[in-house]
């Protein structure tokens, strides 16, 4: 380690007020890239997010033949061409440490014809992919596992064609095992029945969010739960719809800046708040009002002020997983306890947040304990030291937020989180310090 991927996080010595703007959601934009790659026509996404995710995102779409071009301030998506009649020539996309890339793309280059190699960075090749294999399979596409089974590298020989059909999927370690299929359900030859076999369910929130942007795209996507408690999802095979869409602001990432105001008894406005949403980010609303906050609404604009009170919790995250990280650095500031369950799945993110997060928060002092399926935090002194982030955006942006009251707190490798929200250094320092107003303005 070296002083330069260290970032000194700035400690606030007043209240923070400010109005925020947050970019593109990060999980609708690769989802609406990923439609508008095989939908029928050319379509047009305003507002999408550019980061690192979605540049990868891009890049993959790109090389399975579409065309992405940014004119007047939108992306502007020609879709995938038909499958060509001889194979192409091999390609290979790789995916960062992208989830939407390496668990989306590879059914969508099923559909292309000719061998597509994923890889990923070091840390993308610990995370799972099994499920991904284990469907292709179902569905008669070959794939060469290069590595460890179950992770990348791995190979998708693509023939042009998906049968469709039912197709049973575990997805306890992430709903984007269920996203994958049904992004890419309405390109198979019949209709496709997707039935989750897995003990637990995480984030379902995310697949309601890719049932919406499906029906957006003209899809008939349907959910239920059939006679043996199982999820179940029908997709009608059939004609993608061209798109046009704004892509609502990131709510999961406005969460950092909406905690500084709790932990400053500040006030943060964030703006083009969506009246309703399929973003688990929602869910901040009501946690942090539990946490003590005063929170509403102020024409487009959520708002949230800290009143001094800032409480521990007792919540089930299963639903929201993301705002984890967040939450524990709250929770690590808080008067009391907080136990966080429900969120096992995401010892399989970018990194062990579990146990990431236990190791950083237990590091500054306060005490964490690591459960089967979430975390215990046990407020304490806390001290200032070196932060390890794991490259995991997250756990920057939660180091963050203990910065702002814990002095000389070092945060390794600030620039992770341009994986998905490319100036996040920028627009701390800005709500800290904002610009004054012009009188004359």
């Amino acid at each position: 380690m070296t002083n330069e991927v260290l970032w000194t996080a700035p400690v606030a010595d007043e209240p923070v007020d400010a109005l925020v703007r947050v970019p593109g959601s990060k999980s609708l934009t690769a989802r609406w890239m990923l439609l508008a790659g095989a939908a029928d026509e050319p379509s047009v996404l305003r507002g999408a997010l550019v980061s690192r995710d979605t540049r990868l995102m891009r890049d993959a779409l790109e090389r399975l033949g579409a065309v992405l071009e940014v004119r007047d301030g939108a992306l502007h998506v020609t879709p995938l061409p038909p499958p060509a009649e001889h194979p192409a020539e091999p390609t290979e996309i790789h995916t960062g440490l992208a989830g939407t890339v390496m668990r989306f793309v590879p059914l969508l280059a099923a559909l292309h014809h000719g061998e597509v190699r994923f890889t990923g960075d070091d840390a993308a090749l610990a995370r799972p992919m099994d499920a991904v294999v284990d469907v292709l399979r179902q569905q008669g596409v070959a794939v060469t596992e290069h590595g460890e089974r179950g992770r990348l590298p791995l190979t998708v020989h693509g023939t042009g064609t998906l049968p469709g059909g039912r197709i049973e999927v575990d997805a306890s370690a992430s709903s984007q095992f269920i996203s994958n299929i049904l992004l890419v359900a309405p390109r198979a030859a019949q209709d496709v029945e997707v039935v989750h076999i897995g003990e637990a369910l995480p984030s379902l929130p995310h697949i309601d969010m890719t049932l919406e942007t499906l029906r957006r795209a003209g899809v008939e996507a349907e959910h239920d739960v059939d006679e043996q408690g199982r999820h179940r999802w029908r997709v009608r095979s059939g004609p993608l719809r061209p798109l046009e869409v704004t892509v609502e602001p990131d709510l999961s990432n406005a969460g950092p800046f909406l905690a500084a105001a709790l932990v400053t008894n500040g006030t943060i406005a964030v703006d083009d708040w969506p009246t309703a949403t399929t973003q688990p980010g929602d869910a901040y609303r009501e946690l942090f009002e539990r946490m003590g906050a005063e929170v509403w609404r102020e024409d487009a604009a959520l708002c949230v002020r800290g009143t001094g009170t800032l409480r521990g919790i007792d919540a089930d995250m299963s639903a929201m997983g993301e705002l984890a990280p967040t939450v524990s650095a709250l929770c690590a500031l808080a008067e009391t306890p907080s136990r966080l369950t429900g969120i096992a799945h995401l010892r399989g993110h970018e990194t062990d947040r579990l146990k990431a997060l236990a190791t950083e928060l237990s590091k500054v002092g306060a005490r964490t304990v690591e459960l089967e399926d979430g975390l215990e935090i046990h407020p304490g002194p806390l001290r200032g030291g070196v932060f390890e982030t794991y490259e995991d955006h997250r756990m920057a942006t939660a180091g963050a937020i203990l910065g702002l009251r814990i002095p000389d707190l070092r945060i390794v490798n600030i620039g992770t989180t341009q994986k998905t929200l490319p100036d996040f250094v920028g627009m701390w320092l800005s709500m800290l310090h904002p610009e004054p107003a012009d009188d004359d303005a």
